[in-house]
């Protein structure tokens, strides 16, 4: 089944022509000057992982994020499994998602046989609430107060901007499980790299949904690697507000209104998002739109290639 999703240039060259190398992909909210990977080792790709290599990367997962004594750190290959596979921790009931959010948690839950709530009063009880934090797209962040269902998901995929705000301490909780990317602010998302942090029951039940295995040799060393190298973090995070103040200029000099977003991605509001859409594809460059808004566009950061194009296209 299709869903809501940014990416999709295999569609927008159906539509609008072009080849692949043609195309700047703003719809995502992908780093566009990923982490440097570096060689990697022979065994790496011509072995089966190995212990030694994915207590490596748990620890240097552990340090990054400052990972609570009391909590658990999984790996998966990308947060997309762990997202497909978190409902199955409890009996199904009824799930609290705020919306408008990133729709696989929603998909994810029913598809375990749950009732999917986006609005609800304070007082109702649910059995489950999943919040992204910073919320994709509006950029919302939460705090512990919404931390109060029996099954608590936070996904911190685009939170490794702003690391002081992340609520990865609350993790030792029963029944909270907070969500990392790796391919967001790394800009890595084919390297297929997650990760769960919670209480120990509920990420050993993960782990086991998982299997064994469950990361690549080459995701590995290199996260180990990335996660070991704060110093590129740091730079980065300078780099992306820069980059996002410099595109709330640039559209709002071409008559966009800045309503939300993070570091990696940024929301306005426009006339027409449909219009929007077809006159930036005119110039080869996807961006993203939302079925539920007509007047929503959502706008990723440009490599430094793309910069002169997206001012002309303007």
């Amino acid at each position: 089944m299709h869903r809501d999703h940014g990416g999709g240039i295999d569609a927008a060259r159906a539509a609008h022509g072009g080849e692949r190398t043609d195309w700047i992909d703003l719809s995502t909210g992908i780093n566009p000057l990923p982490y440097p990977v570096g060689e990697i080792t022979p065994e790496a790709w011509t072995a089966l992982p190995d212990r030694a290599a994915q207590e490596a990367l748990i620890r240097a997962a552990r340090h990054f994020w400052q990972v609570p004594d009391g909590a658990s750190v999984l790996a998966a290959p990308g947060a997309s499994a762990l997202i497909a596979r978190l409902p199955g921790l409890r009996a199904p009931g009824a799930v609290h998602i705020p919306g408008p959010t990133y729709n696989e948690h929603a998909a994810s839950f029913r598809a375990h046989g749950w009732q999917v709530i986006d609005a609800r009063t304070p007082d109702a009880p649910v059995d489950a609430r999943v919040i992204v934090h910073p919320n994709n797209p509006t950029g919302q962040f939460y705090g512990a107060q919404d931390l109060t269902a029996p099954l608590t998901v936070i996904d911190e995929s685009f939170c490794d901007v702003a690391p002081d705000r992340s609520l990865v301490r609350h993790a030792t909780t029963p029944g909270t499980t907070v969500l990392k990317s790796f391919g967001k602010f790394w800009g890595l998302a084919g390297l297929r790299l997650g990760f769960a942090i919670g209480a120990r029951a509920e990420v050993e039940r993960l782990a086991e949904m998982l299997g064994p295995w469950p990361v690549s040799g080459p995701a590995l060393e290199i996260g180990a690697r990335a996660l070991s190298d704060p110093d590129w973090a740091r730079e980065t995070r300078v780099r992306l507000n820069e980059e996002a103040a410099r595109l709330d200029a640039l559209m709002w000099r071409a008559g966009a209104e800045a309503v939300g977003g993070c570091a990696l991605f940024r929301l306005y509001r426009v006339k027409s998002a449909e219009a929007w859409q077809a006159r930036l594809a005119e110039h080869r460059i996807l961006i993203r739109v939302f079925p539920y808004a007509d007047d929503l566009i959502r706008l990723g950061l440009t490599g430094p290639e793309g910069w002169a194009r997206l001012e002309a296209a303007l």
